[in-house]
């Protein structure tokens, strides 16, 4: 329906950014999202910008995700706002209300779930990858 609106190609993506992204972020903590979904997703919304010709096929894609005020078109990028989530849930789990029984309550019930389930297992594989250095500029 944003797509459909007559709006300029500048609101267009702030409004994407203030209705649309946050109803998926919202999921982020509830469901275990794989990094193949999210990728899917973000494909998904490059298609549709093609056919409501706000993005051009042959265009560069990480145009479109670098800030407006950088050059680019300021759309949000559905797998960095997912780590940015996870990561932000995690740090309040580990540093915020450490009286609060609920909040303990998570953290052994955290304790407890494998790899994939866990929030707080996520998020320090989420930042060790954040903190590796690329691997893909190495090869050539």
């Amino acid at each position: 329906m944003i797509l459909k609106s007559e709006l300029n190609a500048r609101n267009k993506i702030t409004t994407i950014a203030a209705l649309a992204v946050p109803v998926f972020r919202y999921s982020f903590g509830i469901i275990n999202w794989r990094n193949e979904e999210i990728k899917k997703i973000d494909r998904k919304s490059r298609k549709m910008l093609t056919m409501y010709k706000m993005h051009h096929p042959k265009t560069d894609i990480d145009s479109l995700y670098v800030k407006r005020k950088e050059g680019g078109r300021g759309l949000v990028l559905n797998e960095a706002a997912y780590k940015a989530e996870i990561i932000s849930i995690a740090e309040c789990i580990n540093t915020n209300y450490k009286e609060d029984q609920f909040v303990n309550i998570v953290k052994s019930h955290e304790s407890t779930q494998p790899n994939m389930n866990s929030i707080i297992k996520t998020a320090a594989k989420i930042t060790e990858e954040l903190s590796q250095p690329n691997e893909k500029s190495d090869v050539k």
